[in-house]
């Protein structure tokens, strides 16, 4: 059963800007892992942290350190499950977080799909 939904989109050359002008914006918003990457890949994984809090109807006290996104075995991109996060998606009903991102014509734009009742 789908308990929640999100998409966001952001302006790579803006979000990109933006980095340059706030320097410590990067370690703020991204995990060490992945503050290292290229600038679309940090502006669709902050899209993905959006979307996210879209799907979840609220940041629910979450800090952008527990929305870090990796990508598994098959290069699929996923939300790293930490100990907050996997509470907050206890307490919202979900059990399971899709995720895509894409980049193209200057936007990412990323979308969540919250699942529940014990899909796996």
């Amino acid at each position: 059963m789908i308990v929640g939904i999100g998409v966001d989109m952001v302006d790579i050359a803006r979000f990109e800007r933006q980095l340059e002008r706030t320097p410590k914006l990067r370690a703020r918003l991204f995990s060490a892992q992945e503050q290292s990457l290229a600038g679309h890949s940090l502006a669709a994984r902050f899209a993905a942290r959006e979307a996210l809090i879209k799907a979840l109807g609220d940041s629910w006290h979450l800090t952008w350190g527990d929305f870090e996104v990796t990508r598994d075995e098959r290069r699929a991109p996923e939300f790293v499950m930490n100990p907050a996060l996997e509470s907050v998606l206890r307490t919202r009903g979900a059990d399971r977080i899709h995720l895509t991102m894409t980049h193209e014509a200057g936007i990412a734009t990323a979308f969540v799909v919250l699942e529940g009742g014990g899909a796996s």
